[in-house]
């Protein structure tokens, strides 16, 4: 029993000997939280008209605390008293800019006004704390509550209190001891601040929050488009090396007396593309097993610009008036820039009705002989758009579409309140050159 004892004591003697230290660091050396500056995503909007507010009630707090003190005061302290009020005054408002030494320095004044007016005030008079002395030493633990967490507020709370207990031990004269009431203002005041505290916090982390997804939902949509284009290249690079292997078996049968040689190099370019090809559908094999379609829909060929009528047919039939048509010769393209041709022009007519309600658009298919321009362009809309959250996240594919290829997207307003896609794609293969006819597209 002794022993625990003796345990009990030196631990109890360990915790006031770190009581000080403990002290210094958490109402005193740790730092408020920091005021953000206006324009900040966690900047509170109330902070400015609290910060009038406050002068406000700082100035017509003086005059009655001045009046408290002198009437209360004997002629050798009234003007010390006048200066008392006007230092609590000018520390409420410096408890929006320093809450922690303005908390010591409103705690510091009323215990010092306390012991210095105590012997000449009125004995019916509430002690500690006046009516103005609470409301002065409550707001100052509101502003502490407004920038320190609710472990430290609370810590001042109870040396607000203690500071009270003490005093009552020092009355030269009997006095109403009034700590049952201003015990209840002064846990209002910290709630109150701590409840403000916390709703700014959770303001931030929600500003902060909705960032973060709106950076992973872009990240997850170009990742995606990326994905998507990876698949069809996918398709149109394994039709190109099955027709390769194909071709190098069938060669030796087109040649009465192929060489050995033919047949060894036939044979190697044979092995050579099927290696080729069972690595491409390796390395995408992950693509496909994520949202993979329907067999029939897997092995279809790809779409080009020879399925554009197609596309603007759907369009049409969805209400969206579009025009089409193509400048220059047209000439043999890569599959990778049709296929991306036909993307953009399908991606650009679904924002165009998803954004510009009652517009009507333009599309322009250019061939030149350094590559291909895809133009989409839609008139003003004719009522808004219903707002949807998130960004363009089809501008990211279209760009991602057109950077593969080593091509350009530009997409802006026009003049007149419309809306304008252009891609400028390098092209496969080809040496036509351009002619100024333009063909329309029905």
């Amino acid at each position: 029993m002794g022993a625990v004892t003796s345990s009990r004591t030196v631990r109890l003697r360990a915790a006031v000997r770190r009581a000080p230290r403990a002290l210094y660091e958490e109402l005193w050396a740790a730092p408020a939280d920091r005021v953000p500056r206006m324009g900040e995503p966690d900047a509170p909007v109330w902070r400015p008209s609290l910060l009038v507010l406050l002068i406000i009630a700082a100035a017509c707090f003086a005059v009655p605390r001045t009046n408290e003190l002198v009437t209360e005061a004997s002629d050798g302290v009234s003007g010390w008293a006048v200066l008392a009020a006007l230092a609590q005054s000018v520390v409420l408002v410096a408890g929006m800019i320093r809450p922690v030494g303005a908390w010591w320095a409103a705690t510091a004044l009323s215990v010092t006004t306390v012991l210095v007016t105590e012997p000449v005030m009125s004995p019916d008079r509430l002690f500690p704390w006046s009516v103005m002395g609470m409301v002065f030493q409550g707001g100052a633990l509101f502003l502490l509550a407004l920038r320190v967490p609710l472990r430290r507020a609370t810590g001042a709370l109870a040396l607000t209190l203690l500071a009270g207990m003490a005093l009552t031990l020092h009355q030269t004269q009997r006095h109403n001891l009034d700590l049952d009431r201003s015990a209840p203002v002064f846990v209002v005041a910290l709630v109150l601040g701590a409840a403000l505290r916390s709703l700014r916090l959770a303001r931030k982390d929600l500003v902060v929050q909705a960032g973060l997804t709106a950076e992973e939902r872009a990240r997850r949509t170009l990742l995606e488009e990326r994905n998507r284009i990876a698949r069809e290249l996918h398709d149109v690079v394994a039709h190109h090396m099955s027709v390769i292997s194909i071709q190098a078996q069938v060669a030796p049968h087109l040649v009465e007396h192929p060489t050995e040689e033919l047949r060894e190099n036939l044979t190697g370019i044979r092995e050579n593309a099927l290696e080729a090809l069972a690595e491409l559908r390796r390395v995408l094999g992950v693509l496909r097993s994520e949202d993979a379609p329907a067999r029939s829909t897997r092995h279809a060929p790809q779409p080009g610009l020879d399925r554009l009528g197609e596309l603007v047919a759907t369009v049409r039939s969805a209400g969206l008036a579009v025009a089409v048509s193509t400048t220059g010769a047209p000439r043999p393209l890569s599959p990778g820039v049709e296929l991306s041709a036909y993307r953009i022009v399908q991606e650009a007519l679904s924002n165009v009705m998803r954004h510009a309600p009652g517009a009507s658009a333009q599309v322009v298919i250019g061939h030149r002989s350094t590559g291909l321009t895809v133009r989409v362009v839609n008139s003003p809309p004719e009522r808004p758009a219903t707002p949807s959250a998130g960004v363009r996240h089809g501008l990211l594919g279209m760009r991602e579409r057109a950077a593969m290829l080593g091509g350009e997207l530009a997409t802006g307003p026009t003049p007149d309140g419309g809306w304008e896609v252009t891609a400028i794609l390098p092209a496969g293969t080809g040496t036509t050159e351009p002619d100024t006819t333009t063909e329309e597209v029905p």
